[in-house]
């Protein structure tokens, strides 16, 4: 596997998206808006309302995240979709992540996600596609498989390798960060939204 590749699994297990069998207590899931940036420090302001110091690791790798749509989801595409309790035992997207292929097995299954309330994360190989009759994913995975209904506003992306020059004021991210006793935090993780893009998950 490349360099490439290694940092962006890692940025997708550290993320939540993908599930590491060894993994320890997962860092906290910053959202927000990059207010300012100093060298290998950001100012976040975040969805919470709140304006954070996050000090990147060193070797912090940088995922950046970019549009898709439903018509780059094809079958045998691995996707994860975090979603809402559906009717008959469907789920609704929140939004859709089209996995890269080096990805392809990752965090398989159906855990709890911390979008909203009551929300899931399903990683899966998308059996069948429907879009005759409203736009419906057949996601399975290890014991099992969900019907996933992904409504026309739900956001579809990918992820690609990013760098830190994307880090700049204004940028959208998501930190995977670890709380220090001064009350800032410290990367080890972040994925940037591309060309403005504010990532979904």
């Amino acid at each position: 596997m490349s360099v490439c590749r290694r940092s962006l699994l890692a940025a997708l297990v550290a993320a939540g998206l993908v599930a590491s069998a060894h993994a320890q207590t997962p860092p906290s899931r910053l959202r927000g808006t990059i207010a300012a940036a100093d060298g290998g420090t950001l100012t976040l302001a975040t969805v919470a309302g709140a304006t954070l110091k996050v000090a990147l690791k060193p070797d912090a790798p940088v995922t950046a995240v970019i549009p898709a749509s439903l018509a780059d989801i094809k079958k045998g595409s691995y996707v994860g979709a975090a979603a809402m309790p559906g009717p008959n035992g469907s789920l609704v997207a929140l939004e859709v992540h089209i996995f890269p292929e080096a990805m392809r097995g990752v965090g398989e299954g159906h855990t709890p996600f911390d979008l909203k309330p009551e929300s899931t994360m399903t990683n899966g190989t998308v059996g069948d596609v429907t879009v005759a009759h409203g736009d419906t994913l057949t996601v399975g995975y290890k014991g099992g498989q969900s019907i996933v209904m992904v409504p026309p506003d739900a956001p579809i992306v990918t992820f690609v390798p990013g760098d830190r020059a994307m880090l700049t004021a204004g940028a959208h991210v998501i930190a995977f960060a670890a709380r220090q006793s001064d009350g800032s935090y410290v990367a080890a993780r972040i994925l940037v939204g591309k060309d403005g893009l504010v990532p979904p998950m």
